[in-house]
């Protein structure tokens, strides 16, 4: 441990050549330390690429008040672009830590969000810009959404098996803030003219007020610069998390790739997918109230509880929060039947938006836990058939960090493509038979579909060696 130790104290610079999360020795002496100072510049770097992602769901609804004739469709294909494209780019991003290293990765790719940000800013101040142009720059914002793979990849390599739930749940659930951040600080952006020396201009509305567009996305900019800064001098490289493209690419030949996507799709797909089409729903149901008003609150209380989910499964097991999440899942995506009007008739927006914040709850909540539960399960995994094979213990470490790094990174991919299907899903039965409620039973048999797989795969070999509980 001396020569481990000795390692980390020399390397104050960028890469650290020998990490060993998993001896307490090591841990308790420099390990925690700095693997908390990486946790801690990770997080905001995470929420401001959720604040950048999330960007076109304040800019579209405004575009056609500046001046812009778009229709409806293409407003809302322009929210849709950069969650379709985040949720491919998540991909390649899983497998970008290994490849590059966790400290160089997070600071090339926050800043590289500082592209759409500055080019939406001169695009809404010109009313001749093409819809093409808009295009491309959603598509563009989807490299935000991609940052979560290998942020959640990165950090995972710092911190031991044991407190790898609560340390993912923060990183996770700090960084999903970033939905309630934009959605809070953008609209009081556009009412003042901050960057007029830069070429903030503004636009005149129909009413004759004026709106700064443009700080929507420009706000951002400066706290981007400052987090690649911090990412870049501050955070670290690990020389134990070098792998390559084909030393990765195995893990997609794992079954338990697949079922723990399923489950990552049905808690944070519904997490995105309601952040991006609760107001909407809201609007169609309740035309009465200022949805916007209120809009914040889900993604709020998600994201909070997210890191609650992480640290409750450290404490009680991955498997046992998660299955008794989704139940939770399906008795409020059932109640939710009760409050809404038919044929506009009825209803109750309070009863509405009550059991929605459980939505939000349960869905932040079980995006922690079952992402504890992926990291665990495959570590475990890994480590039994590398030393099945006669595998050395050094060599199954490092096989079960990879692989778990490259799962979490890919599973994330099918997560964020829930923030696409739920606001269409909704669209569709709102279009087909004018009420949502067609939707709200896929949604429900979902959860109840994730029950049983909880259950029948992981829940009845808790105690046959697939626990994910910290002191198993």
């Amino acid at each position: 441990m001396t020569q481990s130790t000795t390692s980390v104290r020399t390397s104050n610079n960028a890469v650290i050549q020998d990490w060993q999360p998993e001896h307490p020795e090591f841990w308790q002496s420099q390990g925690q330390c700095i693997a908390r100072r990486n946790l801690w510049i990770s997080i905001p770097c995470l929420l401001l690429s959720f604040c950048v992602w999330m960007l076109f769901s304040a800019i579209a609804v405004n575009l056609n008040k500046v001046g812009f004739n778009f229709t409806t469709d293409q407003l809302f294909l322009l929210t849709a672009l950069p969650v379709v494209s985040g949720a491919i780019l998540r991909v390649p991003y899983s497998f970008m830590v290994p490849l590059v290293g966790g400290r160089r990765w997070t600071a090339i790719s926050t800043f590289f969000l500082i592209i759409p940000c500055i080019w939406l800013g001169f695009a809404v101040q010109d009313t001749g810009t093409s819809f093409h142009v808009f295009i491309a720059i959603s598509l563009l914002c989807g490299f935000a959404g991609a940052n979560f793979a290998s942020s959640m990849a990165n950090i995972s390599f710092f911190f031991p098996k044991s407190k790898q739930g609560g340390a993912l749940g923060l990183n996770g659930g700090l960084g999903n803030l970033g939905v309630s951040v934009m959605q809070l600080i953008a609209p009081l952006a556009i009412s003042l003219s901050m960057f007029a020396v830069f070429g903030g201009t503004g636009q005149q509305q129909a009413d004759g007020s004026q709106m700064w567009l443009e700080n929507a996305a420009w706000v951002w900019v400066p706290f981007l610069l400052v987090a690649t800064l911090a990412a870049w001098f501050g955070m670290n490289d690990l020389a134990t998390s070098k792998a390559s493209l084909s030393q990765q690419l195995p893990v997609l030949k794992r079954g338990h790739l697949w079922i723990l996507s399923v489950l990552y799709l049905a808690t944070f797909g519904s997490f995105i997918g309601f952040s991006a089409g609760f107001a909407m729903l809201s609007k169609t149901q309740f035309p009465e109230i200022q949805i916007l008003h209120y809009a914040f609150f889900g993604p709020f209380f998600g994201a909070l509880a997210r890191s609650a989910g992480g640290a409750l499964s450290d404490r009680f097991g991955g498997i046992r929060v998660t299955l008794v999440n989704f139940i939770l899942m399906v008795l409020f995506a059932a109640l939710l039947f009760l409050t809404l009007p038919v044929n506009g008739v009825g209803g109750s927006f309070i009863a509405f938006f009550g059991v929605f914040m459980m939505l939000f709850l349960t869905a932040g909540l079980g995006s922690g836990s079952t992402f504890q539960m992926i990291a665990v399960i495959f570590r475990k995994l890994t480590l039994d058939r590398v030393k099945a094979r006669g595998g050395k213990d050094e060599d199954a470490q490092r096989e079960a960090v990879t692989d778990t790094a490259a799962a979490l990174g890919f599973i994330s991919a099918i997560g964020a493509a829930g923030g696409f299907f739920i606001p269409k899903a909704f669209g569709t039965s709102l279009a087909l038979t004018g009420s949502p409620a067609g939707a709200m039973k896929l949604f429900l048999l979902f959860y109840v579909i994730c029950v049983v797989i909880t259950w029948f795969v992981y829940g009845r070999n808790i105690n046959k060696g697939l626990a994910t509980k910290k002191s198993r």
